[in-house]
Order: structure tokens, then C-alpha cells, then sequence
């Protein structure tokens, strides 16, 4: 059993907040934007991987502290945990980090807003309760400093998942990248910078379909439902399929870092053998919402985030 201060002990060996300026034999640059601890490791942890191990310099900012989650892991549900579960957290998203290779990460020091229509909505220091203008300038700093010709983040979360945080960060990056490059925008956040793309993490229904449709074959019962067909399919959306068979088990243990939020005997992250589910959709998913550098032929899909950036040192358009 993985205690708190085992977490904790674990995570004050690994770097966290560290490379104060980026690194000049680092040209390429990657920044992606997640709302809580866990979602780092949920949503393209193996693309970081790949771009890391290629000699791309990624940085993470993590929007809350994960302050409002529930305790997904019964053998995480105890009263020291509970009773500072935001450090727990933070030291979740220190080991995950590592393990995906971030370069960098960085809070940008809101609090958990907790689902839609609960107790935390109404907390003063939560991220959807933040003043626009604010949260754009304090992403804008960073997005200055990094320089990054690459940003991930998420699309519109409403009508779907709908977590207000999930809200608050498409609408805080999207006008952030934007604004970034304007030089009469947020004049004390550093000397403008126009990143190059501007991607959306994407699950693809035939993702889905294929694990689902694994589950059945080996006998095992499907975590998923009617509710995962019944949505809009939104595969026509995507631009961009990475393929992560060489990291794909950096995305599971980055997973498994986050003891409190992931229970490990979940049918839906560990429902399927390791060497099965590998092979099943060896590939990340993202739409490309912007670009300065060019758009993929129609009918085409890039393999690489950086397609049309290789061998640049400065964002382009």
C-alpha cells in the first residue's frame, strides 16, 4: 500500500518547479495546459513523452491543486490524506511529471472549483470563479517566459464532461495564446510572444470502440456504456494522430502515480492486460484549432505536433 508520506517522500526526490528560464540548446518548445493533477496523465501523456525524448522542451502549467477532487482509491481514503490532500496532490503531480518527462511545471495557483453545482463552486479562490482578464495575464507570463511554438489544451467542455475547471481553461488559454503575441496586450507579462499551434486533446470514438470491443472478446466486462456511444462522434474533428506505441506505458505509470485519484483496480484505466491494451490504438488525438505555420492537406492527419516547426528556433506568422 502506497501511504501519503510515501507520495510525499517520493515526490521531494524528483524535480518539480525547476529550470527557471528555458534552456538555449532547447529550440523546440511545448506547453500544455491541464485544469487539475491527473489530467497530465490522462490526456497525452505519452505525446510528451515522445516530443521529450526527442529533444523537446516541455513545460506543464496545472491550473488548481486539485484541492475539491474526492479520494478515488480506497487505500488513499484516510484521514492524514484527506486532511491535506492538496499537497498530496502536488506531490502526485511531482512523481507523474517525471515520469512523463516534463521539463517544467508550473501552478498557476487557483483552487479546485469541484464539479458543476457543488460547495466548492461557490469558494472565493476557485478557478472558475476567476477574473478573466487575470487568469489570461497570468497565463500570458508564462506562455512569455517559455516561449513555446506549441500549446495544448481542450476544447469546449460544455454539454459534455462540463467540469467548470475544464471550462475555465479552454477559455482562459485560447484568448491567452492570442494575446501572448500582441504587444500592447498585458505589457507587464514580459515581451510578446506569438506561439505557432494552438492543439485540443481529443479521445476518438474509434479509440473507444476498440477497447470496448477488446473487453468483450476476452470476456471481460466493458466499463463502457450506452452513454460513450450515444455521444456525437467527433472523429471528423481530428487533425493530428501521434503514435505512442514506443511511450505508451509512460501515460499508465504516470497514471498510477496519481495514488489518490486512481483507483488501480479501475476496469477503465486497468481493465485490459498491459501488452493488450498497447496495441489496441497506439495513438494520441488532437485537432488542430490554429495555426501560423500551415494546415495538414484535406484528408490528411499529421503524425507530429511540431509538423512544420522542425528545425525552427522561433515561432512563426
Amino acid at each position: 500500500m502506497v501511504s501519503a508520506s510515501d507520495v510525499v517522500s517520493l515526490a521531494m526526490r524528483i524535480p518539480f518547479r525547476v529550470v527557471p528560464a528555458v534552456s538555449p540548446d532547447a529550440p523546440l518548445r511545448l506547453l500544455t495546459v491541464h485544469a487539475h493533477p491527473d489530467d497530465e496523465a490522462s490526456k497525452g501523456a505519452a505525446t510528451v513523452a515522445c516530443l521529450n525524448a526527442r529533444g523537446v522542451h516541455c513545460v506543464l502549467v496545472c491550473c488548481t491543486g486539485g484541492e475539491a477532487g474526492d479520494i478515488l482509491n480506497p487505500e488513499m481514503d484516510r484521514p492524514d490524506v484527506r486532511g491535506d490532500l492538496a499537497a498530496v496532490r502536488e506531490s502526485e503531480l511531482a512523481r507523474a511529471a517525471a515520469i512523463i518527462g516534463y521539463d517544467e511545471v508550473v501552478m498557476l495557483g487557483y483552487r479546485d472549483s469541484g464539479m458543476k453545482d457543488s460547495e466548492a463552486n461557490a469558494h472565493p479562490g476557485a478557478f472558475a470563479n476567476a477574473d478573466p482578464d487575470e487568469a489570461v495575464g497570468r497565463l500570458v507570463a508564462i506562455i512569455r517566459r517559455v516561449r513555446p511554438q506549441v500549446i495544448v489544451t481542450y476544447p469546449d467542455a460544455r454539454g459534455e464532461y462540463d467540469h467548470p475547471d475544464h471550462v475555465q481553461v479552454h477559455d482562459v488559454t485560447v484568448p491567452a495564446f492570442h494575446a501572448a503575441g500582441d504587444p500592447d496586450r498585458y505589457p507587464e507579462a514580459g515581451p510578446a510572444w506569438k506561439p505557432s499551434k494552438l492543439y485540443y486533446t481529443m479521445w476518438s470514438r474509434a479509440r473507444i470502440i476498440g477497447r470496448h470491443a477488446k473487453f468483450l472478446e476476452l470476456g471481460i466486462d466493458s466499463p463502457y456504456d450506452d452513454w460513450w456511444f450515444e455521444r456525437p462522434s467527433r472523429d471528423h474533428l481530428l487533425t493530428t494522430k501521434v503514435p505512442i506505441g514506443e511511450h505508451w506505458d509512460v501515460g499508465v505509470e504516470a497514471l498510477r502515480a496519481h495514488a489518490t485519484q486512481i483507483d488501480p483496480s479501475s476496469p477503465f484505466w486497468f481493465g485490459l492486460p498491459d501488452d493488450v491494451a498497447r496495441t489496441i490504438y497506439p495513438f494520441d488525438d488532437y485537432r488542430l484549432e490554429v495555426s501560423h505555420v500551415g494546415h495538414p492537406a484535406e484528408g490528411d492527419l499529421e503524425d507530429d505536433l511540431f509538423a512544420g516547426l522542425r528545425g525552427t528556433t522561433t515561432a512563426t506568422g
